[in-house]
């Protein structure tokens, strides 16, 4: 296994083509979500990936705050469907929340996850801070981790 950690400006024509398309076979395909994955927010994030053999295994993008937002957030954390059940998400996350407590060094960390998640984003020290809401048709719920 292999950890790759790439800035917008660092990633490849074909990486980046990788990533998208990965997302939205998750996204955007596999969850029937009919949304705008490209959403404007890839080019100050900083992409994780994990390989196994040169193929992208899961994947995940630590977000900058934005304007009228706190805290780095995790988001867009996805594992291949054909690579599902071998742990790797718990890994892609803990590699995550390592980089933005060693490399940014953040206090509060911030995800909208899935609602049917949040128990998994629990276990790592999230604790809901929103009422389940609707986002693209899915029940999300945001979460805070204070590191």
């Amino acid at each position: 296994m292999e950890w790759v950690h790439k800035t917008f400006a660092e990633l490849s024509k074909q990486e980046l083509y990788e990533i998208l398309k990965t997302r939205v076979e998750v996204f955007v395909v596999e969850q029937e979500c009919p949304y705008p994955e490209v959403d404007g927010r890839d080019e100050g994030s900083l992409h994780i990936w994990m390989e196994k053999e040169g193929e992208m295994v899961a994947y995940c993008r630590i977000v900058p705050p934005d304007e009228g937002e706190k805290y780095h957030s995790i988001g867009r954390v996805l594992v291949k469907k054909e690579n599902r059940g071998g742990g790797y998400a718990r890994q892609v996350m803990d590699r995550a929340i390592e980089v933005l407590k060693k490399d940014y060094k953040v206090n509060h960390i911030w995800l909208h996850g899935q609602e049917h998640l949040r128990h998994f984003y629990g276990s790592f020290g999230f604790k809901e801070v929103s009422e389940v809401y609707l986002e693209d048709g899915i029940p999300h719920v945001d979460m805070l981790m204070e590191v």
